[in-house]
């Protein structure tokens, strides 16, 4: 939804840029900062759940012992109220930091790229689902590959004081140069190749859904972009 409004805006405010993939490049970016900030306390509590490093867990109710109960996993709220009792509201958004210098290139790249090679399908297959389904598994492929390393640090500053009980990694810059003096350059791609059997698919069949459904629904962005600054002008 934000890519598609942002995309509009700044062909109605910046027709400097033309109409090329570059606006996917600007809008993609944005669109991806947006849903980290909305999203980010949800992928917060989904890595503390994980940790290894906490007990997450209690005994069901009316357990006598220890070895009679079974672990259940604590709801949602509970993990915030943790959370917030760990440094208030901005405990919610620790690590946001590589994430959000992450999402800004991969979300502008995966767009990018999937235009930019959309560009070189031929007309008789543009509506070819083999055809979009390749276009968005190489923009997830690229796109993943480039900002992965930042991916690594926003788990690592996420889980480290559920873990240490303490802050250790400051920023962004720290992690990496962290990481690559403690733990080598190659700890920077840990879980890559796993990673792409979840995203590699999933990029692709996100873009070609997406396309699909515009298309069933004769959806224009270029369209709506321009609708969009007529009734500007009226106003």
């Amino acid at each position: 939804m934000t890519y598609e409004q942002y995309r509009g805006w700044i062909l109605d405010n910046c027709p400097s840029f033309g109409t090329g993939p570059f606006i996917d490049l600007l809008a993609g970016s944005a669109s991806g900062g947006t849903s980290v900030l909305c999203t980010y306390p949800l992928d917060l509590a989904r890595t503390k759940a994980r940790s290894p490093g906490r007990q997450w867990a209690k005994p069901l109710h009316g357990s006598v012992e220890n070895r009679h109960s079974r672990p259940r996993h604590l709801r949602l709220r509970d993990i915030f109220r943790d959370v917030y009792r760990e440094g208030g509201v901005r405990a919610f958004y620790r690590g946001i930091g590589p994430t959000f210098v992450g999402i800004l290139p991969n979300a502008g790249l995966k767009y990018y790229i999937y235009e930019e090679l959309k560009l070189k399908i031929p007309e008789d297959r543009q509506d070819s689902i083999a055809m979009r389904l390749s276009c968005g598994a190489l923009a997830g492929l690229f796109g993943q590959t480039f900002t992965y390393p930042l991916d690594v640090v926003r788990r690592q500053m996420q889980v480290e004081n559920v873990v240490l009980g303490k802050a250790r990694i400051k920023n962004t810059v720290e992690g990496l140069s962290n990481i690559v003096r403690n733990q080598g350059w190659r700890q920077l791609y840990a879980g890559l190749s796993v990673n792409y059997i979840k995203v590699v698919p999933s990029v692709a069949i996100g873009f070609t859904a997406y396309d699909v459904l515009k298309s069933w629904m004769h959806y224009s962005t270029q369209q709506n972009a321009h609708h969009s600054s007529s009734s500007n002008a009226q106003n």
